[in-house]
């Protein structure tokens, strides 16, 4: 089996190991030829657990290679998994320009038996409406010559290796047929269990709809989260009781959701019902709740120290997760938003960023070890690095306020010192 996987990144290269380390025969298909040449030589060119030895045993064994020219190496497979990004533009429309660029180098090399599946998350409808108009070809009727799946990647940063077999794969076809073919596959080449449902738009939802879910629960506790704080009461410490009798689900709050999907696929599906004619108003108040919780919690250090016109606050973590390094949508951005709109100057120290790094994106980096410590702490990652941060000597050179965006510190050890101490969910 030579299968071939357009989009080398994050998500695509694990799949692309996991499949030969299966025995199928890979061409991890990526244009950035930096990317190709370090695949090629063995190195890993992301930050995944499991990847990287795997990348140089399964080049070393001649099942994996990296190529620049996906129309050659589509020619040559029998199934191709397309798994590059869409992105939001101007309005939170989703942009499909990469994912048709390379529909047509598919077309291109389109061939009978082929089976194309998409795994990037779209909104519903687009495989069928979009991407299989792009692939009629005359003389070749898609179920007959070529199928076409849907597949969504379901999978999480940082986790990747370890669910690949065990997330069951959902698969919708352009029909019966596309459908098998697109369950054999990664029943057999990934190893995962497969759910077939009962068609390309049902797959579409499925993702759409699991990441809606989870954008509108965050939500949902970070209402309660800010209500508690008014009335006095620790949300944190109740959330395992309040989800204890089997009916409620509440995740944790904190101060907003950064990431590849939950701050992006509400939108997708938001923007294609008011196409339709209705309005999703849970899905777009969650957007906005979520959105809002970084000035919520600028609005409580403000409230502590008063204005933050001049104060010298630093961000703690770029990245939307801990111990990912991954910015994208990370709520980092809003906390500089909301802090500029304050006046106050903001630093930002992430030890999985250079300092180079941390300013191409817009950031001045930012030092423990100064002199002195900032006025204030606002935490939005929570790296292990921080854990053991010591408060009571950057108390003595400065240290004012502490926001806790994730709920990171024991409340207790830090009601002891003399610090103005504010965490979500909290009074």
């Amino acid at each position: 089996m030579k299968i071939s996987v357009v989009g080398a990144g994050k998500m695509g290269l694990p799949i692309c190991c996991q499949l030969a380390l299966k025995g199928a025969e890979v061409f991890a298909c990526d244009v950035n030829q930096a990317v190709v040449d370090a695949i090629n030589q063995g190195r890993c060119a992301i930050e995944e657990p499991g990847v990287p030895g795997l990348v140089k045993e399964m080049v070393a064994a001649g099942r994996l290679t990296a190529t620049t020219d996906t129309v050659e190496a589509v020619r040559q497979s029998d199934s191709v998994i397309i798994i590059v990004p869409a992105i939001l533009k101007e309005g939170n429309h989703a942009d499909l320009g990469i994912l048709e660029g390379v529909t047509r180098q598919v077309k291109e090399a389109l061939h009978p038996g082929l089976l194309i599946s998409y795994e990037t998350t779209l909104p519903v409808g687009t495989t069928r409406k979009v991407f299989m108009p792009m692939l009629e070809t005359e003389g070749m009727t898609c179920g007959e010559d070529y199928f076409v799946v849907f597949s969504p990647e379901r999978v999480k940063s940082g986790l990747v290796m370890e669910r690949l077999e065990v997330t069951p794969k959902v698969v919708g076809g352009a029909d019966s047929a596309s459908a098998e073919r697109g369950a054999e596959l990664y029943g057999t080449w990934l190893g995962a269990p497969v759910t077939r449902v009962e068609s390309l738009e049902a797959a579409e939802l499925v993702k759409l709809a699991g990441m809606l879910y989870r954008d509108v629960n965050i939500a949902l506790a970070n209402e309660v989260a800010r209500y508690a704080e008014q009335v006095g009461v620790d949300f944190p410490a109740l959330r395992d009781a309040i989800n204890s009798n089997g009916e409620a689900a509440l995740l944790v709050p904190g101060i907003g959701v950064g990431g590849h999907c939950c701050p992006v696929y509400p939108y997708f599906m938001i923007h294609d019902a008011r196409e339709r004619g209705m309005s999703l108003r849970l899905a777009e108040q969650a957007r906005i709740i979520n959105d809002d919780q970084a000035r919520h919690m600028v609005e409580r250090l403000s409230g502590a120290l008063g204005p933050l016109s001049g104060m010298q606050v630093c961000i703690l973590g770029l990245g939307f997760r801990a111990g990912v390094k991954e910015h994208i949508c990370s709520s980092a951005f809003l906390i500089r938003e909301a802090l500029d709109e304050a006046r106050a100057q903001v630093t930002l120290i992430d030890p999985m960023y250079s300092d180079d790094e941390l300013r191409e994106h817009g950031f001045e980096p930012g030092q423990l070890d100064a002199p002195f410590a900032p006025d204030a702490f606002v935490m939005n990652t929570g790296h292990d690095v921080y854990r053991d941060l010591n408060f009571q000597d950057l108390i003595d050179r400065g240290l004012k306020a502490v926001v806790d965006g994730r709920n990171f510190w024991q409340p207790e050890a830090m009601a002891g010192l003399d610090v103005d101490y504010i965490s979500v969910g909290r009074p």
